[in-house]
C-alpha cells in the first residue's frame, strides 16, 4: 500500500473527458472505462516509501531514482521539488521488443596471457547474448491513458516557467500531440521539431523511407526559458559557408560581403563615409562604429566613389545559421561512438544538449522520467546543471551510475519501495511470471486475452488467472473499477464451466472494500480469490554466489575474487546455446557455443568495495568495471590494463559487491 496518496492540483480534473476532442468521427477514439483514469487522477499519485541505496561523490541535489514515472512525481511534489525542463523519450508504442546485448567479460587468465603476448582481444571475437528490456507493446487506447496519467504526474512538479520535450515517432505521435495540447493547452505549444536520425533506410521497397523522429515542445507559461542557437554542422549552413565565404585578403582568411544599407530610413545614419556617398535609407551603422570597423579592416571600400561598401563577415567568427525545427545535423550514435553504451534506444548527447542548452539556464533542474542510457542526465551535468534521472529498469540506473560516475558527476541514488521485487525491469518479470505460477497455461481457449492464463486442476478444472501487466501504470492498484469489469464483464464472457478465478494483485486499494463489494455485486457462482503477487516474488531472485579472500600486506589490503557463480546466467546461456544450436542444424551450418569456466569470473562486470558500512546505503570506497574488451574502469577513470581477479583497497574492506553482465548484484559482507 502507498503511504499516501499525493494530489495533482488542488482542483485535479476539469473540462472534457479525455480524448472527447478528438471523438468527431464515426470512429470514436475511446478508452473503455476511461473513467478509471479519472478515478485515479482524483485519488492522487501514490506516494511510497523511498529508500536511499547510494550517495556517489559529494552529497547534492542530483538524484537517480528507480521506480515508475507517477511514483518518482509523487515524491518530487511531496519533497516540494520543481523541475525546469523536462525531456522524455517514453516508449514508442512501436510493437518491438528492445533488447540488450550482454557480452562475457574476457577471463583474467585469459586476459594475461592476450597481456603478455601483446595482442588486442578482437571485438568480433566477443561472446555475446542479448535479454530482452521491454517489449513496447500496447493497445493504442491503453497507451494513450497511460501517457495522459504520466503528462499529468510529470506537469505537476514543472515550475511555472518549465519546457517540456516530448519524442516519439509515426506510430504514436499525432495522438499523442493532442493528449499535449489537452495537459498543456493549445496555447502553450511551442513547436513540433523534426529530428533526421539518418540519411536513409535500405528497406523502404513499398513507401517512401523513415528516417526521422517527432519532438512536442510545449511550455507552461509565458514566461518560458528560450537561448536562440546557431549551427555550423548542418547542411544548409555548409552550404552556405562555401557558396558565399569565397573572398580573402591573401591571408587564408575566408570571408562574404554583407550589405551596410538600412532597411528603414535614418537620417541621422545618411553622412559620407571615406568619400562614398551613403545608401538612400542611410548605413546601417554610426560613423564612430564605420570608422572601428574600417581601423580593423572590416569593411570593404569600393575604388571609385560610386560603388558600395560592405562589411568583412569572417566564416572563422560566423556563428552559423539560427537553428529551426528541422534538425538535419545530428545522426544517431553510431555503432563506434565514443557515447555508445550498447543500450537500446540510446540518443546522441548532441541532441540532448541542444534542447538543454536552448531552453534552460545554468543551475537549472532537468529532469528525464525515462531516462533510459542517462544521455539527459550527462548532457545536463556536462552544461552545469541539476538533473533528474528516473527509470523502472534496473539495467537503466547501472548505467547511468557508471556513466555519471565516470564523468566525475555528483549524484544521489534511491528506489522507490512500491512492493514489486522486479528483476531488471518489468517484462523480464512479466516474461518469469509465466512460469512463477505454478502449473499455469498460456492461451487458454474459451478466456479471454483479459486473462494471464488458466491452472488445470483435476477437481475444479480450469481456474482463470489474472495478473496485472507491470508495463502498465494503470494496472498496478487493485481497485473496485478493476474489480468490477471482472465480475461484471469478464466472468459473464467465460466460455469455460469455471467455479473459481484468481486475481493476483501488486498493490490493493481496500482489501476489505473489495472483497464486500465482490459479495455484493457477483452475480455469478464462481469464486473470486484475491492474491498478493508480492508473495510470489518474494523468494524468486537468487543472488549469484561469490567467492573470494582478503589478504593484507604493508597496510594495502588485496581482494581476490575467485569464483562467480550465476544460476540465472548459466540457465540464460545454456538457453542461448540450444536455440543457436538448433539454428545452425536447421541452416547447416556451424555454431560456436558460448562455454563459461569453472571460476565463471567472465560473468563479472563490476567489482566494489565498501570499507565503512556492513548494512545500510551503499558507499563505494573503490571500484572496478571490466568494459567488455576486458579493460578496467577504476573508479570512473579508463585505463588500458587487463582485470587480474583482484581489487585493492587502502583500508580493510567490510562487504563486497559483485555485479554480473546482466545486471544482477549481489552484495556480501567480508568476514
Amino acid at each position: 500500500m502507498p503511504i499516501k496518496y499525493i494530489p495533482y492540483y488542488p482542483n485535479t480534473i476539469e473540462g472534457q473527458a479525455i480524448l472527447d476532442n478528438i471523438t468527431r468521427t464515426q470512429r470514436v477514439l475511446r478508452y473503455r472505462e476511461n473513467d478509471k483514469v479519472y478515478d485515479r487522477i482524483k485519488r492522487g499519485m501514490p506516494y511510497y516509501e523511498v529508500e536511499q541505496l547510494e550517495t556517489v561523490g559529494e552529497p547534492s541535489e542530483n538524484l537517480v531514482i528507480r521506480g515508475e514515472c507517477i511514483s518518482a512525481c509523487a515524491y518530487l511534489k511531496e519533497k516540494g521539488i520543481k523541475v525546469d525542463l523536462v525531456y522524455i523519450d517514453p516508449p514508442f508504442a512501436s510493437g518491438a521488443d528492445y533488447a540488450k546485448k550482454v557480452y562475457l567479460r574476457k577471463n583474467p587468465k585469459l586476459a594475461e596471457k592476450v597481456a603478455a603476448a601483446e595482442q588486442e582481444m578482437d571485438i568480433d571475437e566477443l561472446k555475446a547474448f542479448e535479454e530482452k528490456m521491454y517489449g513496447d507493446i500496447w493497445q493504442k487506447e491503453d497507451y494513450l491513458n497511460w501517457m495522459y496519467e504520466n503528462l499529468m504526474a510529470i506537469k505537476s512538479v514543472m515550475s511555472d516557467t518549465a519546457s517540456i520535450y516530448l519524442h516519439l515517432d509515426w506510430h504514436i505521435s499525432h495522438y499523442a500531440k493532442i493528449l499535449m495540447d489537452e495537459v498543456f493547452g493549445e496555447d502553450n505549444f511551442v513547436n513540433e521539431i523534426i529530428w533526421r536520425r539518418k540519411l536513409a533506410t535500405s528497406y523502404a521497397s513499398k513507401q517512401f523511407g523513415i528516417t526521422n523522429d517527432t519532438i512536442f515542445w510545449y511550455c507552461i507559461g509565458d514566461e518560458y526559458v528560450f537561448n536562440a542557437e546557431y549551427s555550423l554542422e548542418d547542411e544548409n549552413t555548409q552550404n552556405y559557408l562555401a557558396e558565399r565565404f569565397v573572398y580573402d585578403d591573401g591571408d587564408g582568411r575566408k570571408y562574404m560581403k554583407s550589405p551596410l544599407v538600412n532597411s528603414l530610413f535614418r537620417p541621422n545614419l545618411k553622412y559620407v563615409f571615406n568619400g562614398i556617398e551613403p545608401p538612400e535609407n542611410g548605413w546601417l551603422y554610426s560613423k564612430t562604429r564605420m570608422q572601428e570597423l574600417f581601423n580593423n579592416n572590416e569593411l570593404v571600400i569600393p575604388d571609385n566613389g560610386t560603388g558600395r561598401i560592405y562589411r568583412k563577415i569572417y566564416a572563422d567568427t560566423y556563428q552559423g545559421q539560427l537553428i529551426q525545427n528541422l534538425w538535419l545535423d545530428i545522426p544517431i550514435v553510431n555503432p563506434m561512438a565514443k557515447e555508445r553504451l550498447d543500450y537500446a534506444t540510446q540518443k546522441p548527447e548532441a541532441l540532448l544538449q541542444r534542447i538543454i542548452k536552448a531552453s534552460s539556464n545554468e543551475n537549472m533542474i532537468i529532469a528525464d522520467f525515462f531516462g533510459g542510457s542517462g544521455v539527459t542526465a550527462k548532457s545536463a551535468n556536462d552544461l552545469g546543471r541539476k538533473f533528474i534521472h528516473n527509470d523502472i529498469g534496473i539495467n537503466s540506473i547501472q548505467t547511468v551510475r557508471d556513466r555519471l560516475k565516470e564523468a566525475k558527476a555528483n549524484f544521489q541514488i534511491f528506489e522507490i519501495k512500491d512492493g514489486v521485487s522486479l528483476f531488471r525491469n518489468p517484462q523480464q518479470t512479466m516474461d518469469k511470471l509465466a512460469i512463477l505460477i505454478p502449473s499455469l497455461q498460456k492461451g487458454v481457449k474459451g478466456i479471454s486475452n483479459f486473462w494471464f492464463g488458466a491452472i488445470s486442476k483435476s477437481k475444479e478444472g480450469i481456474v482463470p488467472v489474472y495478473v496485472p501487466n507491470l508495463l502498465n501504470t494503470q494496472e498496478k492498484v487493485l481497485d473496485i473499477p478493476t474489480i468490477n469489469t471482472i465480475i461484471n464483464q469478464e466472468l459473464q464472457n467465460l466460455e469455460v464451466n469455471a467455479k473459481r478465478v484468481i486475481v493476483y494483485y501488486i498493490d490493493i486499494d481496500d482489501q476489505k472494500a473489495l472483497e464486500k463489494f465482490i459479495k455484493d455485486n457477483n452475480a455469478t457462482e464462481i469464486e473470486v480469490e484475491l492474491k498478493d503477487l508480492k508473495n510470489l516474488l518474494h523468494d524468486v531472485v537468487i543472488e549469484d554466489n561469490v567467492e573470494c579472500n582478503t589478504t593484507e600486506k604493508d597496510g594495502v589490503f588485496t581482494t581476490e575474487i575467485t569464483k562467480l557463480i550465476s544460476d540465472r546466467l548459466i540457465q540464460k546461456i545454456g538457453e542461448f546455446n540450444q536455440k543457436g544450436n538448433l539454428q545452425s542444424i536447421a541452416k547447416g551450418k556451424n555454431f560456436d557455443p558460448i562455454n563459461i569456466s569453472n571460476d565463471g569470473l567472465e560473468l563479472i562486470e563490476l567489482i566494489a568495495l565498501d570499507c565503512k558500512n556492513t548494512e545500510g546505503q551503499w558507499h563505494s570506497t573503490t571500484e572496478i568495471k571490466i568494459d567488455k574488451l576486458g579493460f578496467v574502469i577504476k573508479d570512473g577513470v579508463k585505463t588500458k590494463e587487463f582485470w587480474d581477479g583482484k581489487i585493492v583497497s587502502d583500508t580493510k574492506p567490510k562487504r563486497i559487491k559483485i555485479r554480473n553482465i546482466s545486471g544482477d548484484e549481489t552484495i556480501k559482507v567480508i568476514e
